[in-house]
């Protein structure tokens, strides 16, 4: 059976009033009609304007679960609970943990990836530096070892599609050379390196910043490093840069110079939200290591007197990001493009991150705030 959705929806970067029918889990035509013209018969007045479904690149839980909880049930609820809040896609992403915890950790994602719960597998580190190494344990930091690697990447039969790495490590620039070749994405972060490394890891395949900004050393006009490297490569060798726009990684002006600067073809919206996201304020962990949430903020938790912990994950979604920089001046045709189309690219999810016929139906409705109001995953509202 066919149901026909009638109201605003953004398509090809302008918001028109449409007809989108949707026949079982995918979009089986989109018709731009003007307000006048009368409704097709049975077709539901849409009340917000709807827009293809956000794809998250870098999350790492939400709804008081985390895929770093090694658990299942957990990574499935998860999954679920970003899913319920607009990222109908998303990448599943693990910390720096010992080697038995990351191989069960992949091997308990690669089954919701078969099971269609999430898209694929991130692996954050544990090839970071320790200068950078922000909420990653420093004892488990390492040089990658292609061993190692090997036995993750076949414990995720497919499904491990992005790895973040600092390639100044002994042994990094090798380590994205064979990630290229086994097709997984090489992405640059939690680094301390130089504009000449960057530039040599993207020569090398490196094609994603990891939360451009965060866990990097700060921009210094004598003596650049990843970030202007990186902007750089954005626009002229085509690399990804994931930004966490959510107001406490990053400022919002920060963001708009970015999207100015590369446009949100080349900017990915990511929440790299751990459990608290949806919760609240409280004490949390990540990969083992403690942690605290006060007033949405998440910092690892120090002894008394210690200087405050870094930030330490995300606690907003996506469609939270969407929201704020549609309010601090981004037009929602780009943001939405950075938080659906452009990291549905990089994935190569050709039938996600657009409404079009034949893609997944996968839609959210906005209000007039860019608030999400209602999902839609493969078809069915997720509210129903």
């Amino acid at each position: 059976m066919t149901t026909v959705l009638r109201g605003p929806a953004l398509i090809d970067g302008a918001v028109v009033t449409a007809e989108v029918a949707i026949d079982r889990e995918r979009v089986a035509a989109v018709r731009p009609v003007q307000p006048s013209d009368p409704a097709t018969p049975g077709s539901e007045p849409v009340l917000g304007t709807m827009s293809a479904a956000y794809v998250d690149l870098h999350c790492h839980g939400g709804g008081g679960s985390a895929f770093t909880d090694l658990d299942a049930d957990a990574a499935a609820a998860a999954a679920r609970h970003h899913h319920a809040r607009g990222s109908t896609s998303l990448l599943a992403s693990l910390v720096t943990m010992s080697v038995a915890d990351l191989l069960r950790g992949v091997e308990i994602l690669a089954d919701l990836a078969d099971d269609g719960l999430v898209d694929g597998i991130h692996l954050e580190g544990p090839w970071l530096a320790e200068a950078r190494c922000g909420a990653h344990d420093p004892r488990l930091l390492r040089d990658p070892d292609l061993r190692e690697v090997d036995r993750l990447l076949r414990a995720g039969r497919g499904h491990v599609r992005q790895v973040t790495l600092a390639p100044e490590r002994e042994g990094g620039m090798r380590l994205v050379r064979h990630l290229r070749d086994s097709g997984v994405h090489p992405a640059i972060g939690h680094t301390t390196a130089t504009f000449a490394q960057v530039g040599q890891a993207v020569g090398a395949g490196a094609d994603l910043a990891t939360h451009l900004f965060n866990a990097m050393d700060p921009w210094h006009h004598r003596t650049p490093g990843a970030v202007p490297a990186l902007l750089r490569a954005a626009v002229h060798d085509g690399v990804t840069l994931e930004l966490i726009a959510d107001g406490a990684h990053l400022s919002d002006d920060t963001v708009r110079t970015v999207m100015d600067l590369a446009g949100p073809s080349r900017v990915a919206f990511v929440s790299d939200a751990i459990a608290a996201a949806g919760i609240g304020d409280g004490p949390f962990s990540l990969g083992g290591l403690p942690l605290v949430v006060s007033g949405g903020t998440a910092r690892l938790t120090r002894g008394p007197g210690e200087p405050e912990g870094s930030i330490a994950g995300g606690t907003s979604h996506v469609a939270d990001i969407v929201s704020r920089q549609v309010s601090a001046g981004i037009s929602l045709p780009y943001a939405a493009e950075s938080a659906s189309s452009t990291p549905a690219r990089l994935l190569g999810l050709a039938d996600r991150g657009a409404l079009r016929a034949g893609a997944r139906a996968d839609l959210v409705v906005l209000d007039g705030a860019a608030r999400v109001t209602r999902v839609m995953r493969a078809g069915r509202w997720l509210d129903d």
